[in-house]
């Protein structure tokens, strides 16, 4: 045989051997390591369900509210906790990891017997609809949920699309079988104010579900179709009969009855729209035409793939499994709030034609905008423009950026104005697909508001606290959010803002109370708020918002050089900090339940303290950061149900230990300077674009190794404690080698610490 022709048929193996390996990367099945059930006991508030990334529907089971008493009903935000017995039905729409309850839209029971109009009673599941159910007969997996009804003994399985639930059922065959439409349904969060439905043919129903909530005005229309024809329908207004074709008020539920004998399967195909009926109906022909309900299971988990496999990490199987099903989590948020075509509700509750771009709901910003949002600038690129648009869309259309934005409605829950770092970091970043002129003009207008003490900000003064409640916690986060800007005001070379907004970043410091060394209120008179006691957290009077001075005194990550000199330098800094993690955990009566997650006060349980271990590397120290996060991540984040120490938060308390098992952390949210820590990975692949990626490999990775020692970075030393976003997206190799006891050199010198600003 020729030379020429071995070489074509070794290239021709090798083509195909290559071929095979792609193939194998992209069929790679990261859904199996995802424990939806995580966080679904306890504080963790995550939804449990079918969904898409980022889909408009959630379609999951919802429970019956356990008694409020020591927030307990509070454990039920998104509907559904894993010590339940029982489930009422399947709703449309779920929070994930929130800490206010809404939504649990279009209620939807597979049922047989007489109809039941109203919903059962806490032990009592005869006394209503619903149906205990166990564990042992549900299986949960991102895209696809099954369990069996036990009242009822149907077996429901969900899958969805991105605007579009489907339902498929298999009933005994028992000849009073039904679907029940509750409309009227709510967790206890909102209440209906107008609801409607109309059957347009015999498979067909159309109507919608206005409601007030924590999202003041919702509205949700939708379009219900079934594989084959109901015998008769019923509608009610509350348990009053009023017609078999169309029903209009606050209550209005529907009883479709089929023949299950004959056949008992059946399935549903549920689109949602916020725009229209008709939308609603086009968005079910437009994302499943079809009745393969298999087949959109399986295109629902090869989206989750695509998604969970733009990291691709090896490490223990613990570790995995939390790694995988965080990064689940972090991607339910933000929802699309368009339909198929393009259109859209606007926060004027104008109906939008489509802008050329997706929008987007579920804004919870003032915890996303920490570390979510700065995730998102590395794995999804391609949606960063859109969240910017997205939100400067809401400042033309209700006259300021979101705070937190739920289905249309601005919740103004939370403190300070969280957009701004966000779209700030996109810009730093080189995201400019968007008006920048009127980015820069939204982000000053939020800081030039006269609310909740800005006049004073404005004035350059200290917020006094005997004028307004929550001030230390306000003025810290506008002092973060006025960084940012300042940056911006630079980069556009306006000199004036800059200066401006440079001298607001640096007003925390006039909350400092350099004599007992702790974030604290001032009164009117300039003098200090007495009696201090830095422990309370009581949340009717309180300087602090949901935390307390121990936490707040740390809440200034764009500047973490200038608290470190109102300290006195490195030495009374780590001390300081160091006692945060040692002192007693006990907080006084009355406290916000989101401080949860306690070494001494340091509360992992509520993102403020999220950058916290990682301020050590600033003043030399990244071996006392190492020790914590290891205790952080093997205390808080474990694979079981209640593996959650506090409110996901929709899915930022996951995106903490996304970026912490990598090995690093963004203390500054907008200045592309990602920390160092101790990575729990064996390797870490993140997909870039064009074809890009930036490997992490961990030597000697080990419960004891916990310590940095030293890092190659495309194969050169690397010394600095800290990454530049600006490294990670030009692709490249990383190699980081740990030990059992600290580096005496690693990260030590000032010229290896992070930064704030350069």
């Amino acid at each position: 045989m020729k030379i020429r022709n071995i070489k074509k048929i070794f290239s021709l193996v090798s083509g195909l051997s290559l071929c095979v390996c792609v193939n194998a990367q992209k069929e790679k099945d990261y859904t199996k390591f995802v424990d939806p059930y995580i966080g679904t006991e306890g504080h963790g508030h995550v939804f449990l369900g079918a969904s898409t990334p980022s889909g408009a529907v959630q379609l999951g089971p919802s429970n019956i509210i356990r008694g409020w008493d020591k927030f307990g009903g509070w454990d039920w935000c998104s509907g559904y906790n894993y010590i339940s017995k029982e489930i009422l039905g399947f709703t449309h729409t779920h929070l994930s990891g929130t800490g206010i309850g809404d939504l649990n839209d279009l209620l939807i029971l597979p049922a047989n017997g007489k109809p039941q109009l109203k919903r059962a009673a806490f032990g009592d599941m005869n006394s209503g609809y619903g149906s205990p159910f166990s564990h042992s007969n549900e299986i949960a997996h991102p895209g696809y949920y099954k369990v069996f009804l036990d009242k009822y003994k149907v077996t429901a399985e969900l899958t969805a699309s991105d605007r579009v639930g489907f339902h498929q059922y298999t009933f005994p065959k028992k000849a009073d079988a039904h679907i029940f439409i509750d409309l009227a349904f709510g967790m206890g969060w909102d209440s209906p104010t107008k609801t409607y439905i109309k059957k347009l043919n015999d498979s067909t129903f159309s109507g919608y579900r206005f409601s007030t909530g924590w999202a003041n005005d919702q509205r949700l229309y939708f379009c219900i179709r079934v594989s084959r024809p109901i015998q008769r329908a019923v509608i009610y207004d509350s348990t009053t009969s009023v017609s078999n074709m169309e029903g209009n008020g606050r209550q209005i539920k529907a009883v479709l009855y089929f023949d299950a004998e004959k056949d008992p399967l059946i399935k549903l195909k549920v689109g949602i729209s916020p725009v229209s009926m008709e939308n609603a109906s086009a968005n079910i022909d437009a994302e499943i035409p079809g009745w393969n309900f298999n087949a959109v299971v399986k295109e629902a988990t090869a989206k989750w793939n695509r998604t969970l496999g733009k990291i691709d990490v090896s490490a223990d199987a613990a570790t995995k499994k939390i790694f995988y099903t965080a990064m689940y989590h972090a991607n339910i948020a933000p929802a699309l709030f368009n339909d198929h075509n393009g259109q859209y509700m606007g926060a004027d509750k104008k109906n939008y034609p489509p802008p050329g771009y997706n929008t987007y709901s579920v804004l919870s910003l003032w915890d996303t905008y920490r570390g979510l949002h700065p995730l998102r600038t590395i794995t999804d690129p391609g949606m960063v423009n859109e969240y910017v648009r997205t939100m400067l869309a809401i400042y033309q259309q209700q006259g300021k950026l979101p705070v937190w934005h739920l289905q249309g409605n601005e919740t103004n829950t939370m403190i300070g104005y969280p957009a701004v770092p966000v779209i700030v970091d996109a810009y730093l970043k080189g995201f400019r697909n968007y008006d920048v002129h009127l980015a820069y003009e939204a982000v000053k207008q939020s800081a030039l508001q006269h609310t909740d003490g800005l006049s004073w900000v404005n004035k350059l003064r200290f917020i006094p606290a005997d004028s307004i409640a929550e001030s230390v916690a306000k003025a810290q986060e506008y002092a973060i959010s006025d960084w940012c800007i300042a940056q911006m005001a630079k980069d556009l070379r306006k000199t004036d803002d800059y200066r401006f907004f440079s001298q607001r970043a640096k007003l925390y410091s006039l909350y400092f109370d350099s004599s007992i060394q702790f974030m604290r209120g001032r009164m009117g008179d300039g003098g200090w708020r007495t009696p201090f006691n830095p422990y309370s957290a009581e949340h009717r009077a309180n300087d602090y918002c949901e935390g307390n001075s121990w936490q707040y005194t740390w809440l200034v990550p764009q500047d973490v050089e200038g608290l470190i000199r109102l300290f006195g330098g490195d030495e009374p800094f780590t001390k300081k900090l160091d006692s945060l993690f040692t002192v007693t955990s006990v907080l006084p009566g009355n406290t916000s339940p989101d401080i949860s997650g306690m070494i001494g006060q340091y509360a992992h349980g509520n993102e403020p303290d999220h950058h916290i271990a990682y301020l050590y590397n600033f003043a030399g120290q990244p071996w006392k950061t190492a020790t914590l996060i290891r205790k952080i991540t093997d205390t808080f984040y474990t694979a079981k149900p209640d593996g959650l120490t506090g409110n996901d938060d929709a899915g930022e308390m996951s995106v903490w230990y996304i970026f912490s098992a990598m090995g690093f952390y963004p203390v500054n949210p907008a200045n592309g300077v990602y920390v160092f820590g101790s990575p729990l990975v064996n390797s870490a692949s993140i997909e870039l674009p064009a074809g890009k990626k930036f490997n992490i490999t961990v030597k000697k990775q080990s419960k004891k190794n916990k310590y940095i020692q030293y890092i190659l970075l495309n194969g050169k030393a690397y010394t600095k404690s800290y990454l530049l976003h600006s490294t990670i997206v030009a692709g490249g190799e990383m190699e980081i080698v740990l030990g059992e006891k600290p580096s005496a050199t690693w990260g030590v010198a000032k010229e290896d610490r992070p930064y704030s600003e350069k």
